[in-house]
């Protein structure tokens, strides 16, 4: 049996490349491990950024856009206020935009809200309902 022996430096070197090679491991594992908690639905997520005309009157039509609209998440939208929630009738519906009839309301404004699964989320976009 040979028995080899190793200078100090050679030793750290040795030392070094092992802990270089184990620190790189590490932070591939590391950005392996964000990104994939990182949530998918995150760009799946359904948001309105702008409705057009901001104004109208019922049963007009008008186009809601943003992200995530399609029919695989969007089942209804809806005009809310303070109470209520009333839900208009889409005539097409696409991944970024809806375009939908202003339900039967009163003079107002009002947010665009979309329902997801059981849930309605209120958006920062608002439409004025006209006489």
């Amino acid at each position: 049996m040979a028995i080899t022996s190793f200078s100090a430096s050679q030793a750290r070197r040795n030392s070094r490349a092992f802990f270089s090679c184990a620190a790189l491991a590490i932070l591939a594992f590391a950005t392996v491990v964000a990104t994939a908690s990182r949530p998918a639905a995150a760009q799946d997520t359904p948001s309105i950024t702008t409705v057009d005309p901001t104004s109208g009157k019922v049963n007009d039509s008008i186009t809601v856009t943003g992200t995530a609209l399609g029919k695989g998440s969007i089942s209804a939208v809806y005009l809310s206020d303070d109470k209520n929630d009333y839900k208009a009738s889409i005539v097409t519906q696409e991944d970024t935009k809806i375009v939908m009839k202003v339900p039967q309301v009163k003079a107002g404004s009002y947010n665009v809200s979309i329902q997801k699964g059981n849930s309605i989320f209120i958006q920062p976009v608002r439409f004025t309902v006209e006489e």
